[in-house]
């Protein structure tokens, strides 16, 4: 079991519209993950479709660097256009 790779699991649950990332585990292909996945992270009905992803192939940003990735977005003010006044009409924006 040491040479199995290790799975991101991500489940959508019945009331949601994205699937979240509830947790990891070992398995030997992404079958028996999604399998494994139903029976550790779905026990009570909650879920609706699983996804499996393979940890290596997942790429994340380093956080020592997130100012220079995320800073950029700051002098853009029209990307957050709060200083819209909006109709009456529209709700929920």
């Amino acid at each position: 079991m040491n040479d199995w790779p290790l799975y991101e699991i991500f489940i959508r649950s019945k009331n949601g519209l994205n699937h979240k990332h509830v947790g990891s585990l070992h398995a030997a292909d992404a079958h028996m993950a999604i399998q494994n996945a139903r029976d550790v992270y779905t026990r009570r009905n909650e879920g609706i479709s699983i996804w499996v992803v393979e940890a290596k192939n997942i790429t994340a940003s380093n956080p020592d660097e997130s100012e220079a990735l995320f800073d950029p977005a700051e002098d853009k003010i029209y990307r957050h256009p709060t200083f819209y006044k909006l109709p009456d009409a529209l709700k929920h924006m």
